[in-house]
C-alpha cells in the first residue's frame, strides 16, 4: 500500500460507487449472457469421442457423455447456482479489497496472505482469463458488429476482412444463408495462400486500448453510457419476449437432472467473470475500503436477477433444443415475432455489451501486470505510470496488442472453458486467503468483513471446486499447460528480480514526507 502512494506510481482516483458498479455491470453482462446462455441450454454435441471431451462431473457419476449433456430449461437453476458461488467468492474479494485497497485483484490478496509463488501462480491465471477470455469477446463482436451493420444500413463486408480464416472456411462451406451476409465470399491469396483477418475484432481493441492509455475517468464515462444502452436492451428483451413466452417449452424442466444443471452451471460461469474486474480498480477508486464492496455485491446482484430473467424468457420462446451450436441465442429467439427492427436493437445491445466487456478487462489486465512488476516478477518498464494520464501506459499498449493480434487470427472456440477454470481457480485461492488471514492477523482492520467465516469462504471454496470439476478434462490439461509455462518464467526471471529477494529499501511517499 506505501509503494501505491509513491508519487510515480500513483494512479487517478475518480471512482465513485456508481463507476464501480458500471465497471462491475459492464464486466460481466456481454459476450456470456449474449452467447453462453443458449449452448448451455442445449448441451454442446461433439464430433468425436472420448475422454478428452467428456467433463469430469460426468465421469464421476458413472453417466459418461460425448459432448455437454443439455440443461434445458433448468438452465435457470444453473444461473442460480453459479450465482450462489459468486456470492461466496464476491464476498471474500469485498473483504480483501477493502483491507489491500491496491490494483491487482487476486494477485494482489494473494501476494499478501499466501506468499508469492501462490500469487504469481494467480496472477499468470489471471492474465490468462482476461486475455484468452477478450480475444474470443473480440471475435464475437465483430460477428455481431458485422449483422448490425447489415440490420441498420444494408451494409454487407467482404468475408475475408471480418473473419478469421477457420471460421471464413466454416462459412463458405455452409452455403447458402451463412454467405449472404457477405458483399463477397472469394478469399485474396498471399504467397499462394488464403488470407482472412478479423479486422473489426483488431480495430475495436486498438481504439479501447488508445481511450484506456487517454485516461481512467474517460473511460469509466464511455463504460457507464454502453452499460446503460446494453442493460436497457437487456430488460427490453426480457419484458416483450414475456408476451411470447409457452409454458410448455418448459417441458421437461432438467432433461438432463443433476448433471445437466451442473454442466451448464460451468458453461455460464462465463457469463458471470467479470464482478471480480472491480477490485482491479481499486487504486483509482475514491474511497476504495467503501466503494468496492459495493462495487461488487452490487454488480453481482444486478446481473444474478437479469441472468434468470433472460434465461426464462429464452427457454419460454422455442424449446430449448432450437439453440444447439447457437452463439448469438438471443437473436434466434426473437425470430419468432417476425420483426427484423427487433433483431437490429438485440445487435445493438449485444455490440454496446461486448464492447463494455473489453473495455473493463483490458482496464485489468494492464493493472495485474503493473501489481506483478512493482513486486519485482516482471520487468520494471511494466510498472510505469503515464506522467499526464496518470495510467499505466506501457501495461496497457502491451495487453492491447495481446489481444488485439491474436483477434486478427483466430477464434478461439475453447476460450469460455480455459477462462473459466482460471477463474474458478482465482475464486479459490481468494477464499483460503480470507481463511488464511483471519488466522495469521485477526486483529488488522477489516473495514468490511466476510459473514459466517470460515463457513462463507469454505463453501466458496468447495462450490468452485465442483464447477471446475465439471470441465472437460482437455480443459484441465490446457490449464496445466498454461501454468507450466508460467512457472518457468517465474522460476527463470521472478524469483531472481523478486522484490522479496532483495535487499529492504525503504519507500518514501508524499504522505511521509
Amino acid at each position: 500500500m506505501a509503494e501505491s502512494k509513491a508519487p510515480e506510481r500513483r494512479l487517478k482516483r475518480a471512482l465513485g460507487p456508481l463507476d464501480l458498479t458500471a465497471l462491475g455491470v459492464g464486466a460481466t453482462i456481454g459476450a456470456g449472457i449474449f452467447a453462453m446462455t443458449g449452448t448451455a441450454a442445449a448441451g454442446q454435441q461433439t464430433a468425436t469421442s472420448g475422454v478428452l471431451d467428456t467433463p469430469v462431473l460426468s465421469l464421476m457419476l458413472g453417466s459418461a457423455v460425448n459432448g455437454r449433456p443439455a440443461a434445458g430449461p433448468a438452465i435457470m437453476l444453473s444461473f442460480v447456482l453459479v450465482a450462489v458461488a459468486c456470492a461466496f467468492a464476491a464476498l471474500c474479494y469485498s473483504e480483501l479489497a477493502a483491507m489491500i485497497p491496491v490494483a491487482g485483484s487476486a494477485y494482489t490478496y494473494s501476494y499478501a496472505t499466501l506468499g508469492e509463488l501462490l500469487a504469481w501462480i494467480i496472477g499468470w491465471d489471471l492474465i490468462l482469463e482476461y486475455a484468452v477470455g477478450n480475444i474470443a469477446v473480440a471475435s464475437s463482436w465483430s460477428g455481431y458488429f458485422v449483422k448490425l451493420c447489415l440490420s441498420l444500413f444494408n451494409f454487407k463486408f467482404p468475408l475475408w476482412a471480418v473473419a478469421d480464416l477457420k471460421t471464413a472456411h466454416a462459412l463458405i462451406a455452409q452455403g447458402g444463408a451463412a454467405t449472404g451476409a457477405y458483399s463477397s465470399v472469394v478469399l485474396p491469396k498471399l504467397l499462394g495462400h488464403e488470407v482472412a483477418l478479423n479486422l473489426p475484432a483488431f480495430l475495436v481493441v486498438a481504439l479501447l486500448t488508445g481511450l484506456l492509455v487517454r485516461g481512467i475517468t474517460e473511460s469509466a464515462a464511455l463504460n457507464t453510457a454502453m452499460v446503460i444502452l446494453k442493460t436497457t436492451i437487456v430488460v427490453f428483451f426480457i419484458a416483450l419476449g414475456a408476451f411470447y413466452v409457452h409454458p410448455s417449452n418448459w417441458h421437461p424442466f432438467a432433461p438432463n437432472g443433476f448433471t445437466g444443471v451442473m454442466s451448464g452451471a460451468a458453461i455460464v460461469f462465463f457469463a458471470f467473470i467479470g464482478f471480480d474486474a472491480v477490485s482491479t480498480a481499486s487504486e483509482e477508486a475514491r474511497n476504495p475500503q467503501r466503494d468496492i464492496p459495493i462495487g461488487i455485491l452490487a454488480s453481482l446482484a444486478i446481473c444474478t436477477v437479469l441472468y434468470v430473467a433472460v434465461s426464462a424468457v429464452l427457454t419460454g420462446m422455442q424449446s430449448y433444443t432450437h439453440y444447439v451450436d447457437d452463439a448469438a441465442a438471443i437473436a434466434t429467439a426473437v425470430e419468432v415475432i417476425h420483426k427484423p427492427w427487433i433483431e437490429a436493437v438485440i445487435s445493438a445491445g449485444a455490440v454496446a455489451g461486448m464492447t463494455s466487456v473489453l473495455l473493463v478487462f483490458q482496464l485489468g489486465m494492464p493493472r495485474i501486470f503493473m501489481s506483478m512488476s512493482r513486486d519485482g516478477l516482471l520487468p520494471p518498464v511494466f510498472a510505469k505510470v503515464h506522467q499526464k494520464y496518470r495510467t499505466p501506459y506501457v501495461t496497457t499498449i502491451v495487453a492491447g496488442v495481446a489481444v488485439g493480434v491474436p483477434a486478427l487470427f483466430t477464434d478461439v472456440g475453447w476460450a469460455a472453458d480455459l477462462t473459466n477454470i482460471g477463474t474458478f481457480f482465482a475464486f479459490v485461492l481468494v477464499c483460503g486467503g480470507v481463511l488464511a488471514l483471519r488466522r495469521t492477523q485477526p486483529d488488522r482492520p477489516r473495514p468490511f468483513r466476510c459473514p459466517a467465516s470460515p463457513w462463507f469462504p469454505l463453501a466458496g471454496i468447495f462450490v468452485c471446486g465442483a464447477l471446475m470439476i465439471a470441465l472437460p478434462v482437455l480443459t484441465w490439461i490446457r490449464f496445466f499447460v498454461w501454468l507450466a509455462i508460467g512457472l518457468a518464467i517465474y522460476f527463470l526471471y521472478g524469483r531472481t528480480h523478486s522484490a522479496l529477494a532483495q535487499p529492504p529499501v525503504a519507500v518514501v511517499t508524499e504522505d511521509a514526507a
